[in-house]
């Protein structure tokens, strides 16, 4: 037996269980699918931003935005929406093919 499996078992035998986030959370697998996209989206707006050698207050001023609200863009925060991600994306010069991209693989391009 492995230890993550010697540690699993011993742990099992104290009354815990194991699982995933998203049983522990009681997501959907649409649940699962909608935030992994948005982390996508948000982390290839930071490897968008970064390829072009934009601080967050350049990339505000061309969205018309603020700096605080990319950093929450760039972090996958809730309270950004999809339609400012995806925005963000474009004005960085993504295209279509690379959003397909990035939302059929999850990552950034």
């Amino acid at each position: 037996m492995n230890v993550n499996k010697t540690k699993e078992a011993k742990l099992a035998e104290m009354g815990w269980r194991s699982g995933t986030v998203a049983e522990f959370l009681g997501l959907t697998p649409e649940d699962s699918a909608y935030i992994e996209l948005r982390l996508a989206l948000s982390s290839s707006l930071r490897a968008y931003r970064k390829t072009k050698r934009l601080t967050q207050t350049q990339l505000a001023k061309r969205m018309e935005s603020s700096q605080s609200r990319m950093a929450k863009a760039e972090a996958g925060d809730a309270s950004v929406s999809l339609d400012l991600l995806i925005q963000s994306l474009l004005a960085l010069g993504a295209t279509r093919a690379d959003l397909a991209r990035i939302i059929a693989d999850g990552g950034a391009a």
